[in-house]
């Protein structure tokens, strides 16, 4: 069984997308529409720049989006592979698991555009600028990174925000923890601890005003029916009723992006391969959390028709 999968933000770069847009008319047509839902050229800065604009949190995420459908759809409407075929299940990683719900109808492109975009604007908007950080603890499993966490904390936020792989986890919180968390690694057998180049303390309690916005622009425009099952981030479980998703991408704002438990939910579900589109960032990490299972990355009009004559 195959389970296509959708990347998170970071996977985004300057020249995005361009060589499929010039390849594929469906491509440009994905590009076009998000651009329109969005009333902002956001193919030209994805294609040219500047990075500081491609960088910021309400346009990275509906640009690593258009990327992915964009890919998802040259590969069905120009190979023929169509994803409600051969997917027994999708998955993405934080905003990819609106990508996810597009993939499967759940969401039109325009719709997923605007929530991405909202949900970006509100993340940045939750807490000031400066507040709040992010750090990636690399040689950290679950248990070392919650410990570290907890003891880090002395009374501020200091969360665990993305369980990526065995050896990688995110932590979220209030600035000064997150500095302090980094100078505890080595007391708690963790090899490093990289603050990263985030503009605001995603997947953590700082975020609940954006959880709030999101929980209003989610009523207004709630998922509907899913051709495929989804694994969802905050509970690394298989969802199919549109209600209880809606519910879950609320939660998903402040809560833990369940990465490792969700590839190895899958797998023992039956997948054997991972397929991931628009991207080269989930695939090392289905690797490392499960060695048997196979993946792909699908990036380029090159590594399409490969898949497609594969499949």
């Amino acid at each position: 069984m195959k389970a296509f999968i959708f990347p998170g933000q970071g996977s985004q770069k300057i020249g995005m997308g361009a060589d499929l847009a010039a390849a594929s008319s469906q491509a440009r047509e994905v590009f076009g529409e998000v651009d329109d839902a969005l009333s902002l050229k956001l193919s030209a800065i994805m294609r040219e720049g500047p990075e500081d604009q491609l960088t910021l949190t309400e346009n990275a995420q509906p640009a690593i989006m258009a990327n992915a459908i964009a890919t998802l759809r040259v590969l069905e409407r120009e190979f023929g592979v169509k994803l409600a075929d051969r997917a027994g299940c999708v998955a993405g990683h934080s905003l990819g698991e609106y990508t996810a719900l597009c993939a499967v109808g759940a969401f039109s492109l325009a719709d997923t555009a605007r929530l991405l975009k909202l949900r970006g604007s509100a993340m940045q908007a939750a807490v000031p600028v400066g507040v709040g950080a992010m750090a990636a603890l690399l040689g950290a499993d679950i248990e070392k990174a919650t410990a570290l966490a907890a003891a880090a904390a002395q009374g501020q936020v200091c969360e665990v925000a993305n369980d990526n792989d065995p050896s990688q986890v995110v932590i979220s919180g209030h600035l000064e923890a997150i500095e302090r968390a980094i100078e505890l690694v080595k007391d708690h057998g963790i090899k490093r601890g990289i603050k990263l180049p985030v503009s605001a303390p995603f997947h953590c309690s700082l975020m609940q005003p954006a959880a709030e916005r999101m929980a209003e622009a989610l009523n207004a425009t709630p998922p509907g029916a899913l051709a495929v099952p989804l694994y969802a981030n905050v509970t690394a479980g298989r969802v199919t009723d549109p209600g209880e998703e809606r519910d879950l991408l609320v939660r998903q704002v402040t809560g833990r992006v369940r990465w490792r438990e969700s590839v190895l939910a899958m797998a023992e579900a039956g997948v054997e391969h991972f397929v991931e589109l628009g991207g080269k960032v989930l695939a090392p990490m289905v690797t490392r959390t499960a060695p048997d299972a196979r993946t792909t990355s699908l990036v380029t009009m090159s590594d399409l028709e490969t898949f497609a004559k594969e499949i």
